[in-house]
């Protein structure tokens, strides 16, 4: 079997270390070796529906304790890219609440809406200077509509990831790209900033947090469009799992074709040296 010669690993997480509220087969095991051999890792997501602080309680309950400051989110990425372009913009967010709370976190003016404590509340459209689009399980006709007339008013438009679904246990669900596309027709505008795999802007977070040349990392995923794509772009080693959505057939037509394809996990261990 192929060896390869490492120093970091970027590692995506739903379909790669868990799948839904469950951990992979092996996955706390690899991590820790990994980390016994003094690899750097980083965690990559382009799931918005947690917090980092989220996703480090969820990590640490599979036995994978990990600082917020080694998570990556597309809500962390963007936020960045706001505030060091000194960005201050009142956003409309298609998101959920952990997404949210991360932009706040970094002082960015959210526009609240409060439904269910008053259906009648409307925001103005003109009041919005930017537009910012996540997974979002309670979507709805009002939101759409919201972002749809700030958009066409002029607003910005930035989006967290363009997955047009999200691995679950039961079967894939609806994310990002999905809203993203019905907002793209309707409006005739372009999302100019996307945050999320495989984006310059994530990329470029994830090798300043690793301090690694990208030909000394690794990225680790589930999905070929996303994970997979972001690695080759960098010219990085990649290897895909095949633990959530991406199944081998699907190889045979892809074009993003990572240098291996792993099983479990587990298999990782068996080719890096």
């Amino acid at each position: 079997m192929k060896k390869i010669n490492v120093d970091g690993f970027i590692f995506d997480l739903d379909g790669t270390i868990y799948l839904g509220d469950k951990a992979l087969p092996s996955a706390a095991e690899t991590i820790a070796e990994l980390r016994r051999r003094g690899k750097r890792l980083l965690f990559a997501s382009n799931k918005t529906v947690e917090s980092r602080k989220g996703y480090a309680e969820k990590l640490a309950a599979f036995g994978i304790p990990t600082p917020e400051d080694d998570i990556l989110s597309p809500a962390t990425v963007l936020a960045s890219y706001l505030t060091r372009n000194r960005l201050d913009l009142k956003l409309y967010v298609i998101g959920e609440e952990g997404f949210r709370e991360e932009l706040r976190g970094f002082g960015l003016l959210v526009v609240d809406e409060k439904w269910d404590q008053d259906p009648q509340q409307v925001i103005d459209p003109a009041g919005i200077d930017a537009v910012v689009v996540a997974g979002d399980r309670s979507l709805d006709y009002r939101k759409i509509n919201t972002a749809y007339q700030a958009l066409v008013r002029g607003a910005r438009f930035f989006a967290a990831n363009p997955d047009k679904t999200c691995p679950a246990p039961d079967g894939a669900v609806p994310d990002a790209g999905a809203t993203i596309a019905a907002l793209e027709t309707i409006s005739g505008r372009q999302v100019e900033v996307l945050a999320g795999k495989p984006s310059p802007l994530m990329l470029e977070a994830a090798l300043n947090n690793l301090q690694l040349p990208a030909n000394r990392c690794m990225m680790v995923g589930d999905v070929l469009e996303t994970d997979i794509r972001m690695g080759q772009k960098a010219s990085m080693a990649t290897a895909l799992v095949l633990t959530g959505l991406t199944r081998r057939e699907d190889l045979a037509r892809a074009d993003d074709i990572p240098d291996f394809v792993l099983e479990t996990l587990s298999e990782l261990l068996e080719i890096v040296l």
